[in-house]
């Protein structure tokens, strides 16, 4: 098998970046950065019909592969979406966040199943991200959905079910529902969290108690990832550590424009640590 890892920067994550130095740097100039930093691709936003030469030619440019978030309440949703997707072509993977937070059980599940069958259709893989305020919020809803969808394709960001859970200590209860999930993992989104905050900087020294478990989650996906896997399949891995909200600042109450870590240096860190974790499961 030579399957290969593919390395993704968050297009949401260059927001206000402090490399910039208070500069708004134009798409080009953030997509050189990203392609000179060592990142194998883009995961973005489906470019606007008169943008997307544009990006086809910078893509093209720059050697970077491409992925979309797309964000479907229904069945419908997503067709028009796959649509316009396949229009733009050269499309690696759609990352769904399904926007019925409050849908569950049969419903729920008629759904997801929906959305299979039209990424099947389309030919594009569209996969499921473990999230707040979607289909998956829940960490318990979410193990139910894989019990019943055994192929249903996952986006694991654990860092949603952590806070959500307020899961500042790992149980081993909680561990195994997390695991559970880790069969289907079809993509990673890196980001840690403590179980107080949804994003945190954990430091370098990997010394951080909620690093330890991120990692060994991650590792366990592109493991059982690769145990279903294709010959010259890719497996993505998002960058995506967001501005604020997301991350956090000094100044709360008067514009939250101070972070008080530098995101891009952690973003440029969680790609050495991800590629590491890939390396030791292919000596």
């Amino acid at each position: 098998m030579n399957n290969q890892l593919e390395v993704q920067m968050s297009w949401w994550a260059m927001d206000n970046l402090d490399v910039f130095a208070g500069n708004a740097l134009s798409d080009e100039a953030k997509i050189a950065l990203i392609a000179s930093n060592g990142y194998d691709g883009i995961n973005g936003f489906l470019p606007s019909p008169e943008k997307a030469d544009y990006w086809k030619h910078l893509l093209d440019k720059y050697h970077l592969s491409f992925s979309v978030n797309a964000y479907p309440r229904s069945v419908e949703d997503l067709a028009d979406f796959l649509e316009r997707a396949k229009a733009f072509g050269g499309i690696g993977f759609i990352n769904a966040q399904v926007m019925q937070p409050f849908m569950t059980g049969q419903s729920a599940i008629q759904l997801l199943k929906g959305i299979e069958q039209l990424s099947q259709d389309a030919g594009i893989p569209v996969f499921i991200e473990t999230h707040r305020g979607t289909i998956t919020q829940d960490l318990i809803r979410t193990v139910e959905y894989v019990r019943e969808l055994k192929s249903l394709p996952l986006t694991i960001d654990f860092s949603h079910y952590i806070v959500a859970g307020e899961l500042h200590t790992v149980s081993q209860e909680a561990d195994e529902l997390l695991l559970s999930l880790l069969s289907n993992t079809s993509s990673i989104h890196t980001r840690i969290s403590n179980g107080e905050q949804i994003q945190i900087d954990p430091g370098e020294e990997e010394n951080h108690p909620m690093f330890s478990h991120f990692k060994k989650w991650w590792q366990l996906g592109m493991k059982n990832w690769m145990l279903q896997a294709n010959t010259n399949d890719v497996f993505p891995v998002v960058i995506e550590l967001g501005p604020p909200p997301y991350a956090i600042t000094t100044n709360e109450a008067s514009g939250r424009n101070k972070e008080i870590s530098d995101r891009w240096r952690q973003s440029l860190y969680l790609q050495r640590v991800v590629r590491e974790l890939w390396s030791t499961i292919n000596r």
